[in-house]
């Protein structure tokens, strides 16, 4: 898996405080991370489909110096194919486990935002990541009959745009215009963004630009949430957990978050103001708030 490369970071003034991506060894598989300065206990951070560890140092440099921050990147580091399936989310829980237990990272607080939500949400129920609190922000718990539906990449609403992403811009300029002019944008945070521009797309030889986590990969991603029915097992999650939705957001239609709050043994409810599903990147500062309040009140 490529990295932002030195020229990239040094052209587009990448965050001076963003260390350097690693790779652990889980076993059958090289799973980036990012390492952020802090003490123990841990804090796992978990992204969401098609975007970036790099995008919680907003959160991150706000909870800095209390605990020690570490945010997986998942995108292409096992091989997937949409067409053949995606990349199953119960694997990503797995191998997130699996990290967790190399690193001898234990009772840590989980931190996942839309499939790192639901992912974390698997690895504490089916494969023993134990926490001492988990804040799912907007997850992404589907209807129940979603996950046996037998769609195809085609068929997928989500995975079936995601491929057709733009995926190529001639400068940094072109680029710049492209992320102001999208409405998926609209509303981060400046930083965010910027930390976006930077490590989200990747500048080639020819000085062009691409996705760092590429539509291919991003589609595997949303193919591979569709194995593990998620309802079945917010009963087994016994630490607290806090669960987060934007005001505004558009998942609303089709998640209903209060109901998974109410299967949920030890599980509380906290909407967020002028927020849209894309939390973390729209309002770093309170989500930095909302955790460390929440932190307090687990150890």
């Amino acid at each position: 898996m490529r990295r932002p490369g030195p020229e990239q970071q040094t052209s587009r003034h990448s965050a001076e405080k963003m260390p350097e991506l690693e790779a652990l060894n889980i076993g059958d598989a090289q799973l980036p991370y990012l390492d952020f300065a802090g003490k123990s206990p841990a804090i796992i951070y978990l992204h969401a489909t098609g975007f970036l560890p790099w995008l919680w140092q907003p959160v991150i440099e706000q909870i800095i110096p209390r605990f020690r921050s570490l945010a997986p990147f998942i995108c292409n580091y096992r091989p997937s194919d949409p067409e053949e399936g995606g990349l199953d989310w119960e694997v990503i829980a797995k191998d997130v486990a699996a990290f967790c237990r190399e690193l001898k990272i234990t009772d840590p607080l989980l931190v996942g935002h839309s499939m790192g939500a639901t992912v974390l949400t698997i690895a504490n129920a089916l494969y023993g990541l134990q926490a001492r609190g988990i804040v799912l922000i907007e997850p992404i718990f589907l209807p129940a009959a979603f996950y046996s539906m037998p769609l195809k990449l085609k068929d997928h609403p989500l995975a079936s745009r995601s491929i057709k992403r733009v995926n190529h811009w001639q400068n940094e300029q072109e680029a710049w215009k492209y992320l102001r002019a999208k409405s998926l944008f609209a509303g981060w945070d400046e930083k965010a963004l910027q930390i976006y521009f930077e490590f989200g797309m990747q500048k080639q030889k020819d000085g062009s630009l691409h996705l760092t986590c590429s539509p291919q990969c991003e589609a595997a991603l949303f193919m591979g949430g569709r194995f593990c029915n998620p309802w079945p097992l917010l009963s087994r999650i016994s630490c607290p957990v806090l669960v987060l939705e934007g005001e505004a957001s558009e998942n609303k239609k089709f998640v209903d978050i209060k109901r998974a709050v109410s299967l949920l043994s030890r599980g509380k409810y906290q909407a967020v103001a002028a927020a849209g599903h894309l939390l973390p990147m729209q309002k770093p500062g309170d989500i930095s708030e909302i955790i460390k309040e929440f932190s307090r009140q687990c150890i």
